[in-house]
């Protein structure tokens, strides 16, 4: 089955961002490319964005989270824009407690973790780097 792997912009500070995820998921990265390595005659990268992030991922169980930062050339991405959710459906309500209030500090909370009526829990947030999260964690009968 195809998997889905969302992939976020970010305006210079994506290896930042993917340090903080990567601090509350767990794990290591699968691959970093910096603009500066795939400068060539052929494309030139700005001098002042050679250290920005072209390609990152981290591997997060069978997903991929992919990021990089914006060139200017490109513009700058609205960090307060109604992007789409990234969702990630935990397997305990404590997994996803720590995934909620891990990725969710200094952020903007939009509904809080809470339980349904049905053993279910749900929350939203926007993280302190603009990323729109939905938490979820669904209980099996």
């Amino acid at each position: 089955m195809a998997l889905i792997n969302p992939h976020i912009n970010f305006n210079g500070n994506a290896e930042e961002a993917f340090t903080f995820y990567r601090s509350v998921f767990g794990g290591k990265f699968a691959k970093i490319i910096r603009y500066k390595d795939i400068s060539n005659p052929e494309y030139t990268v700005a001098e002042d964005e050679t250290n920005k992030i072209m390609h990152i991922s981290l591997p997060i169980g069978d997903n991929v989270l992919i990021g990089n930062d914006v060139p200017g050339f490109m513009g700058k991405v609205n960090e307060n824009e109604n992007r789409s959710k990234i969702s990630v459906s935990a397997e305990s309500r404590e997994e996803a407690d720590k995934l909620f209030y891990g990725l969710s500090a200094e952020g903007d909370i939009e509904v809080p973790i809470g339980d349904n009526p049905e053993g279910s829990c749900f929350g939203m947030f926007r993280d302190k780097y603009g990323i729109e999260w939905i938490v979820e964690f669904e209980s099996k009968f």
